[in-house]
């Protein structure tokens, strides 16, 4: 049975209380679209998810439509994406084309575009669990940079990597800062990517030189203010999961089963942190059928779920190449308390 407080229930799963397990979705314009059809609109009300989250604005959204930004569109850091109808788009465009921040200015943290109608969405969701984005600091760093260059700078020119993630850790504290002053709500998120599918994108070692006093100033700011900290990372981790335990993790996410084996993680980690994600989104959802679909969530929810710490969701931002039959049997299982 579902309990009837969604804040108190993710508070016990986080806890690793015995809970029937939540479920998530992040839905792409496409997938977002179907749903709605299907379930009703805003979907988060139509499939009563327990957890709501938001962000400050950017001047250009994660989804920007192509019809009405055009090919390119650049967001406040100056960083150029290529834009389409059905996902994110891909930075094409570095700002930083030479390894320095000279003649380069930061963007503005307190800009009141940024928190427009933030406080009302608090208002709104306060019955539910609430996690704000915050932003995004390594990944952030490869957008402005280029993958390839900044990854050449670690080697050659690490002075200004460490000025650059300096910045952005800046950048991201100013954002919580006025998020704490001004609204109620429950955690914050940093989305950054520290891995490909079969391993991470630099060295455990490297990560703990550049990446990690950072990612930890930015917890510790968040645990001061009584906050959860949810953390986004895609593909294999493994070898950080224990720094970000040790720098205060609470939820790590979205757990992607084809980079890491998740039982494993359950095991080895499952009584120190919250998992959120694990199902498979690279051959199940998209090639499975409706009976595997919902094979895979029970097995999930029983496994996963057992002595609380697991939030049922996709792997990844659920595509458009996932069949609607699929999509359903996903969200009706995973609703099946």
């Amino acid at each position: 049975m579902r309990p009837n407080n969604d804040k108190k229930w993710i508070e016990l799963v986080i806890n690793h209380k015995e809970m029937p397990v939540p479920y998530n979705f992040p839905f792409s314009p496409v997938s977002l679209k179907i749903a709605e059809q299907k379930y009703g609109s805003p979907i988060y009300d139509a499939i009563s998810l327990p957890i709501r989250m938001t962000s400050p604005k950017s001047i250009k959204p994660l989804y920007a439509d192509p019809q009405i930004f055009g090919k390119t569109a650049v967001d406040e850091f100056g960083v150029i994406w290529s834009t389409n109808a059905i996902d994110r788009g891909a930075p094409i465009g570095p700002v930083l084309k030479e390894p320095t921040l000279s003649g380069y200015r930061m963007p503005e943290p307190g800009m009141p575009y940024r928190f427009e109608n933030i406080e009302q969405w608090c208002e709104q969701q306060k019955s539910h669990y609430r996690i704000i984005w915050i932003g995004d600091l390594w990944e952030r760093a490869t957008f402005m940079r280029g993958m390839q260059n900044i990854l050449i700078d670690i080697i050659e020119n690490p002075n200004f990597v460490f000025d650059l993630l300096r910045g952005l850790t800046d950048y991201i504290l100013g954002t919580m800062e006025i998020l704490f002053e001004r609204f109620e709500f429950e955690a914050v998120a940093l989305s950054d990517d520290y891995g490909i599918q079969k391993s991470m994108l630099i060295s455990p070692e490297l990560w703990r030189k550049f990446i990690k006093d950072f990612v930890s100033e930015i917890y510790a700011y968040g645990k001061k203010k009584g906050k959860k900290i949810f953390h986004h990372s895609c593909g294999n981790i493994i070898p950080i999961i224990p720094d970000l335990i040790d720098i205060g993790l609470d939820i790590l996410h979205p757990i992607q089963p084809e980079a890491m084996d998740i039982y494993y993680l359950k095991e080895e980690f499952g009584m120190d942190l919250c998992f959120c994600g694990g199902i498979r989104t690279q051959d199940l959802l998209v090639c499975g059928s409706p009976v595997e679909v919902r094979d895979e969530v029970r097995h999930l929810k029983e496994n996963m779920g057992k002595n609380g710490g697991y939030i049922l969701e996709t792997g990844i931002t659920i595509q458009a190449d996932v069949p609607p039959e699929n999509l359903f049997a996903m969200i009706d299982e995973a609703m099946n308390l």
